[in-house]
């Protein structure tokens, strides 16, 4: 008897579970995953060299042309102090308007 009642509970789980995987399946791959990893460890290590070396030379390339910056500045000092321009003449004062009684 008891085995009945164990049967009627899980029956429909899993009924329910099977029929969730296979709506799943049209959505989502429900295969078991690869884990096979191939040889990508050469490749990023081929690519951080790269990058590494690509930094190297704009690092070494913003070095020379702040040099270069810094000469050029010290080759022509350009006063670039403006004076401040001359103030507007002051508005006319209101008129005045009289009130006849």
């Amino acid at each position: 008897m008891r085995w009945l009642e164990l049967v009627k509970r899980f029956a429909p789980f899993l009924l329910t579970f099977s029929l969730g995987l296979f709506i799943a399946s049209f959505f989502v791959s429900v295969a078991a995953p690869s884990f096979q990893f191939k040889n990508r460890d050469g490749k990023k290590h081929r690519e951080y060299h790269r990058l590494k070396y690509e930094n190297r030379q704009l690092r070494e390339r913003v070095q020379r042309l702040e040099r270069e910056r810094s000469m050029a500045a010290s080759e022509f000092e350009v006063n670039l102090d403006v004076p401040p321009p001359p103030m507007p003449p002051m508005p006319p004062p209101a008129p005045r308007v009289r009130i006849r009684d």
